[in-house]
Order: structure tokens, then sequence, then C-alpha cells
């Protein structure tokens, strides 16, 4: 498929977010796609003889990117959201039973069917928020045939809706009934069962870990990283969330492509990601869901130079928030982040935290997955909360409008 988007205001995302041009903002211009990528811009995309579609002088950003969600699942935990303002920590709920234990009995019990038509609204809803590409971890299942049932289902979506979607096995992510009190052997199950056979069938493109003191140890991590590695797939971690283990230092070490939450992440450690080009992740609906008061040390990363990538960590027990929109105005109004630190975050920044290096940006090249916005500045994409700006998505290379129809 052939096709010039012409009269458009890019935001081309195409230099570092340090530099000092800005947003890298360009009024009037055009983009050719071919094939679901960008083949060429400006003046050499006007004069290609193909067909051609007005965006009429409308702000142009690369697709958003989530780049950290937990969407599959069964279930929700209203409940657990009463025991918290009623004052009951989120680890004596996790201790009783309660947590990601609930959503695991929950989705054990769902079948793929009753997983898809729970899991494609919360979807659609990230799509109407200018979302071009889903990351989706597992961890509701904690068994084989579970764990590969929610990847089933996660890699599915983009049969259904217009999106693009990237997996994730996040079988560390609780220790299962089945192994109580014996989390070492639970690890050897992951390492040796759940990765081998995820990659053998090609279910997930990386692993992640819980490493925090209510679920798995650095060293019980560092397993779990070896192993992924050994299989060829990326590596990634929940991280600093409740207290500093030293989780992101040992994810970094094993190559991970980004570290998630990292509240906790000390000053010293910041300088570890930066050695060895680790995204910092940051999850500020988790943040505000559960009240935290430990931010994460934005100043610090930002000296070093980390990029920044921001998500929505959508989840029935500490997010539920299936808008990125949102993510960046609470980035703001949490974490103190500009709305340019935003928007690289839900793009070119989201993109490395994914491994994607042929997203993110807008490039001759890259996947011609855009999203197309009723507003003037890209600092109204992270001001202004519901508003619906959003006027359609260009997705490997094809028009949808805000609603995900074709056009």
């Amino acid at each position: 498929m052939r096709k010039v988007y012409t009269h458009a205001k890019l935001v081309t995302m195409a230099t570092d977010v340090y530099a000092s041009d800005g947003y890298s903002c360009q009024d009037n211009q055009s983009i050719a796609v071919e094939d679901g990528k960008i083949v060429a811009l400006g003046h050499d995309a006007e004069a290609l003889d193909w067909p051609s579609q007005s965006l009429n002088g409308k702000l142009v950003t690369p697709g958003f990117i989530d780049s950290h969600t937990h969407l599959v699942f069964a279930g929700n935990r209203a409940g657990e959201f009463e025991q918290r303002l009623n004052g009951v920590p989120y680890q004596t709920i996790a201790a009783q039973g309660g947590g990601i234990l609930s959503t695991v009995k929950a989705t054990r019990a769902a079948s793929e069917t009753t997983l898809l038509e729970l899991a494609l609204p919360r979807a659609n809803a990230l799509i109407r928020d200018g979302v071009t590409t889903i990351e989706i971890k597992s961890g509701y299942g904690l068994t084989l045939e579970d764990e590969l049932k929610m990847l089933r289902v996660a890699k599915s979506i983009d049969q259904h809706l217009p999106v693009n979607v990237s997996t994730t096995l996040l079988a560390a992510h609780a220790l299962p009934p089945e192994y109580r009190n014996d989390a070492d052997s639970y690890i050897d199950f992951v390492c040796h069962a759940m990765i081998p056979a995820v990659a053998e069938q090609q279910l997930a493109d990386a692993v992640d870990v819980f490493c925090e003191n209510i679920a798995f140890s650095v060293e019980q991590a560092e397993r779990v990283f070896a192993a992924a590695n050994a299989h060829g797939l990326k590596v990634k971690a929940h991280t600093e969330q409740l207290s500093d283990l030293g989780g992101s230092v040992a994810a970094a070490k094993a190559g991970a492509l980004s570290v998630d939450h990292i509240e906790y992440l000390s000053e010293a450690d910041v300088q570890v990601l930066a050695e060895y080009d680790t995204v910092a992740t940051l999850l500020p609906g988790a943040f505000y869901f559960l009240r935290e008061t430990q931010q994460p040390p934005i100043a610090a990363l930002r000296e070093s130079r980390v990029p920044m990538a921001l998500a929505t960590d959508f989840n029935p027990g500490t997010s539920p928030f299936a808008s990125l929109t949102l993510m960046m105005n609470m980035a703001s109004t949490l974490f103190g982040l500009t709305p340019k630190e935003n928007l690289y975050g839900v793009t070119r920044h989201a993109a490395q935290a994914l491994g994607l290096s042929h997203k993110g940006q807008i490039a001759v090249g890259f996947d011609a997955d855009l999203a197309v916005w009723d507003c003037e500045t890209p600092a109204e994409l992270s001001y202004m909360v519901a508003t619906a700006p959003l006027l359609g998505r260009i997705v490997n290379g094809d028009w949808y409008d805000e609603q995900g129809v074709r056009g």
C-alpha cells in the first residue's frame, strides 16, 4: 500500500530529548508511506504520484506506545481498593492471599475466549488515546498452561484491533500457592520449563521479574534473567517499587531494556542505568493509586541523561487506568516531568524500553505508526485530560479514525 499524507504539523521526536530544538515541530509537511514504513518526508514525499490524504494542518506525533501493561486478566479488585482506603497496607493484603493472587485465581478460571472478551475493551480505550503499540504481560496464571493461555490471548489482540502488540512473560510475578514457602523451586520451574516453552512457541518477546521484598529476591531474578538471555528473549524488570533491593542494577547488568517503577532507586544506581543504556520506565498511575510518597529520582535521571519512558501499568490492583495522556498529566503533576519529557516517554523512549528501534519517531525507515491530534501544541497532550483530542491514528500506514474504524 502506497499513500502520501499531506498538510501535517509534524512532531518528529527525531532528536534527543535534551536537544535545544524543542519538539522538532515542522509545519505543512508530507509523509509518504509504503508497506507500513515511512519512505519519504517533505518535498520528497510530495513529489510522489501516489494517492494522498490531507491532515488539514493537524498535529501529528509518533503513535503512542504503552510499554508496560497487564491488560489480560479476569476479575477485579475493587474490594482491595476499599481496604486500602480503610488503612490496610498493600503488603498486608498480599500476605492474606489478596493482591496479585486474587487475580490469579480469577484468571486461571477464565477461558481464552473470556479473557479476550475482557481485554478488547481495555485495548480499545488505549487506542482511543492515541496508542498504536501495546506491551502486554502475563503473570496472572503462574502455571505453564495458564501463562501460555494469557500470552496466546495477548498475541491475538492485533487480529481483532488495529494495534501492534508486544508480549512479555511475567511468570515471576508472585509466588503461586502450589509453591508456598518454596520460591527457589518455583524459579527453577520458570527457568527450566516456562521460559523454554514460551521461547519455543514464540509467544513472548521478553521476560520480566517482580524483584521486591514481597515477591522475588535479586538472586532469584538474576536466575530468570540468565534463562531469558539463554533462550534469546529480552529482559525487563519491576524493581525498586517498595524498597531498594538492588534489582535495577542486576537487571541493567543482565542487559535489561528497562527497569520499571524505580521509586526507591538510589542516585548512585542511576549511574549504572546510564552506563548500560537501560530505560527508566515511570509508572505514575501506580504511584497515585497506592498513594505513595517516595518519588523516583527524577533529577538524577535527568543529570545522567537516562531515557525515561512512561506507561500506564494498566492492571486491576494498583493502576486501573487505560490512558497514556492521563499518565502524562500525572507525570507532570506528581513527578515534575515536562510535557516534552512526557511525549518522549510515550514515543521514542517507550520504543527503546521495548527494544523497538523502528518505532517512536517520524523519520524515513521507521514504522508508519502515527497519531493525529486536534490541538495546537504538543504541551496540550499533557495538559488537559479526557477531552478526546485524537482525530485518528495511522497504523502500519493505514488510516483509522478515533474509534478505530479504517478509512
